[in-house]
């Protein structure tokens, strides 16, 4: 009877801490396959198939929807449901490629990772930086959001610059100088722009 006790416990205290993922090991995950999709000689050869892999990996931790919401700021609350699902597609799409085609540009940097720490029970940061292999450094720090127990990133700082709060300042500017259609021209345009090889 103890034996079963001690072995329902094992197993409930096993299946909490893998759906307690810390958010370090959910980045950990997602920048090593990343890492591994850019190495890889095969996908090397074939540009859409590799471009296809990233995203799908780097969509597996980012919340773009959350991304949108807190880069279109104030002007979020007053769009309608068709607008924000369509300004949450455009924009997971420009972070899709924008990223996606700067990480093809790898070369062997070395990602080494410092410490998270909580801000409070749903929100969590993993700062992290980036060495070249000409010993240049710059800091990468993610925040994450806890949502229905898997955590997301919402946020990425570049050497101190918020993705978040850089795109929110653009936007804003677009929408009180010529209107939101306008930027979800700008945004069609710069998709297109950008698209996978």
């Amino acid at each position: 009877m103890v034996k079963r006790i001690l072995l329902a416990l094992t197993a409930s205290i096993v299946m909490v801490s893998v759906a307690w993922a810390n958010p370090i090991d959910e980045v950990k995950k997602t920048v090593d396959e990343v890492v591994r999709i850019v190495a890889d000689k095969e996908m090397k050869r074939n540009e859409v198939k590799r471009r296809q892999a990233l995203k799908k990996a780097i969509s597996v931790i980012f919340n773009y929807s959350e991304m949108a919401k807190r880069s279109l700021g104030k002007h979020w609350s007053v769009r309608t449901a068709a607008e924000k699902k369509q300004f949450a597609d455009l924009f997971a799409t420009l972070l899709e490629n924008s990223y996606a085609g700067k990480i093809e540009s790898y070369n062997n940097e070395k990602i080494v990772y410092i410490k998270e720490y909580m801000e409070d029970d749903e929100h969590s940061v993993v700062k992290s930086k980036v060495v070249t292999a000409a010993r240049d450094e710059f800091t990468l720090d993610y925040h994450l959001l806890k949502q229905d127990g898997k955590w997301m990133v919402y946020d990425v700082i570049i050497e101190g610059v918020s993705l978040v709060s850089n795109y929110r300042s653009q936007f804003n500017k677009i929408i009180t100088a010529n209107g939101y259609n306008t930027l979800v021209k700008k945004l069609q345009s710069k998709n297109e722009e950008l698209k996978a090889p």
